[in-house]
């Protein structure tokens, strides 16, 4: 196991004590999508006795959660997740983050907006001063991409179909490459008033409540202010 497999298997391990207190409940925990989900999904596998529900914020996870004898659910079934455990592809100090790489924005957001507690898992590599790094995902109605093209391009970005990808929504996704994002919830809102988009994947509206990031020096917890 590599050295940054390590980190996110650490913060996975440590997102379990913000789910614990809701073992042996009726409450349905959130699961978010992409490879430090991943961890934690198979480390909540112990734990499946213990666990009402879980909602996924993509098939990807729904079929890893199925796989180890957790039972998930539609996000329309339940009321409330108390708790959603999610990685980031870069988060900054406000916890305001990219999210998407893996595809899974527009689902990520909706179940991030049910959830009372936000709590992102992430190795040291996704903290970073200004976002913008890591291209910004924005799912599309593939109708609109070329005027989508020229509209990002406006923005000073640089928007590339992922090639040959599809959600689970049947939307495609421009990776907008090139941008320094120092105000993420004016960016957010204004890329989502735009005709044609879907979700764009910056989470700043709603970013983490809680930060668990992983370094060779062990897990640290930031929270939002």
């Amino acid at each position: 196991m590599s050295i940054q497999d390590q980190l996110k298997l650490a913060v996975a391990r440590a997102a379990l004590e913000h789910v614990r207190p809701w073992f042996g409940s009726n409450a349905a925990i959130g699961i978010g999508t992409g490879s430090t989900a991943d961890l934690f999904i198979d480390e909540l596998a112990a734990h499946r006795d213990s666990i009402a529900a879980t909602v996924a914020s993509s098939e990807r996870s729904a079929h890893r959660l199925r796989g180890h004898g957790i039972r998930v659910v539609d996000l329309n079934d339940v009321e409330d997740i108390p708790v959603y455990v999610d990685g980031a592809d870069e988060v900054d100090a406000s916890l305001a983050m990219i999210k998407g790489g893996g595809g899974a924005l527009t689902r990520e957001k909706i179940v991030a907006a049910v959830a009372r507690t936000f709590v992102c898992i992430a190795d040291a590599s996704k903290k970073v001063d200004v976002l913008g790094r890591f291209p910004l995902p924005v799912e599309i109605i593939p109708m609109a991409r070329n005027f989508l093209v020229r509209e990002l391009s406006r923005l000073g970005g640089k928007p590339r179909v992922r090639e040959g990808y599809l959600t689970d929504n049947g939307n495609q996704i421009l990776d907008v490459h090139g941008l320094m994002i120092t105000d993420p919830r004016g960016l957010e809102q204004q890329i989502g008033q735009i005709p044609g988009v879907v979700t764009v994947g910056l989470f700043a509206a709603r970013g983490a409540d809680v930060l668990l990031l992983g370094s060779p020096a062990g897990v640290q917890e930031l929270r939002r202010k």
